[in-house]
């Protein structure tokens, strides 16, 4: 039987996206996405359980990531989780999560740290033709232009 690793988070960046390029010249794009749930303890009271993600993404996902996506801007990923752990200067044992990104989108409102609506870019693979519209990408109009 064959293995599957894959995730998807929607989760609000908790710092600019940075942009580095590889010795290959490949632009990669890492940034940080927090993803938090409500959960009752034994007592009924609700508390905020936060986990953190480490992102990145390649070549023209990344070059878009980083021109549109800022702190605070609400994101979806789909991609791969790798976990790490190492210790910290004080000794205590940490975990990363780490996603290698194959996919985003963008999430909220233009102008509300959401980027740019709900444009979709595609996963590197992707054939040329959806590689060659990803070139003439421009954010999408704001809520008072939409016809309806």
């Amino acid at each position: 039987m064959a293995s599957f690793n894959k995730i998807t988070i929607v989760g609000f960046l908790g710092r600019d996206p940075e942009l580095r390029y590889a010795q290959s010249g490949q632009a990669l794009c890492n940034f940080s996405v927090a993803t938090t749930e409500r959960r009752k303890d034994q007592s009924g009271e609700a508390n905020d359980h936060t986990i953190w993600f480490r992102v990145t993404l390649w070549g023209r996902q990344a070059e878009l990531a980083h021109t549109y996506l800022t702190k605070g801007s609400q994101v979806y990923v789909e991609g791969r989780l790798r976990q790490s752990e190492w210790i910290d200067r004080e000794g205590n044992k940490r975990i990363n999560l780490e996603v290698n990104g194959s996919d985003f989108q963008f999430l909220g409102r233009q102008g509300e740290n959401g980027g740019g609506g709900e444009t979709r870019t595609e996963a590197p693979a992707q054939s040329q033709s959806n590689q060659t519209s990803q070139k003439a990408y421009a954010p999408p109009p704001e809520d008072d232009d939409i016809p309806f």
